[in-house]
């Protein structure tokens, strides 16, 4: 690997970055709904890694296969995630976390506020934590570690994916409307689809990890695990159900917050 190369190729993937979340505002601007921007999120780890992948082809004509196969799993994930939020915005109104944001804006220009809060955060935070991605794109070789990478990251896919499937139903259910799922994976985490995500990016981490000097993009995982855990992940969304789910305060009491185990049996005070 020719670190240079990839440290040449920052500006570039940064503008791939920037670009996808100018089509999100562009597309977001159009059905009156920032919340568009989570929809692009997945499938711009897909983007820049693939603007990474040809910037590297010119320097490994004949790249590895294993790269083809993180490819596969980075679309994979990115793709269902991308999809099934699709799925999920229809017909709905703004999401919570964007009004609030837009509240800040108090009379200044709404399109350049919201792109420098929401769009333009989101294509810096894209890039920054694609790194080891981006670091794997420009590796010429990729040693065992990738093995417990790519278990790590199709287990991940499997608690998003399982996860997010089981909500769905869950809330198609008219009798369930208003109530906590507490049900399948559910039962065992608060945030099985947050937790799979985390897993995902670790995975991404011992991948870029197999090739030399890897390890240096830690800080971007790191970054990805804390919004989950303490930022606009599990916290924003606990505060909203603890309002608009009954049950919701119980089901913290005995569910495991982030990493699966069995429920805490419910006592009586």
């Amino acid at each position: 690997m020719r670190i240079a190369s990839f440290f040449e190729n920052l500006p570039f993937s940064l503008l791939v970055a920037l670009i996808w979340v100018l089509i999100a505002a562009a597309v977001g601007r159009r059905v009156h709904r920032h919340a568009t921007i989570d929809v692009f999120w997945g499938a711009g780890f897909l983007a820049v890694l693939l603007e990474c992948l040809v910037a590297s082809s010119r320097e490994h004509p004949q790249p590895s296969a294993l790269r083809y196969v993180v490819l596969a799993l980075v679309g994979v994930w990115s793709l269902r995630l991308s999809i099934h939020l699709a799925f999920r915005q229809r017909g709905a109104s703004e999401d919570s976390r964007y009004v609030a944001i837009m509240a800040g804006a108090k009379g200044r220009h709404e399109t350049f506020y919201a792109f420098k809060m929401i769009y333009g955060l989101q294509g810096l935070l894209l890039w920054f934590v694609s790194m080891p991605l981006q670091w794997t794109a420009f590796s010429s070789q990729l040693d065992w570690l990738v093995v417990p990478g790519l278990v790590l990251g199709l287990v991940g896919v499997f608690f998003e994916g399982v996860g997010d499937e089981q909500l769905r139903r869950f809330v198609a259910n008219p009798v369930n409307r208003g109530t906590t799922m507490n049900q399948g994976l559910w039962r065992y985490t608060r945030h099985p689809n947050y937790f799979g995500d985390a897993l995902v990016w670790a995975g991404f981490y011992v991948i870029a990890c197999s090739s030399p000097w890897g390890f240096v993009t830690i800080l971007s995982p790191l970054t990805m695990w804390w919004l989950l855990t303490s930022l606009s992940g599990k916290p924003m969304l606990e505060k909203k159900l603890t309002k608009t789910r009954a049950g919701y305060q119980e089901y913290v009491t005995t569910t495991s917050s982030f990493v699966p185990r069995p429920p805490k049996k419910h006592r009586n005070t």
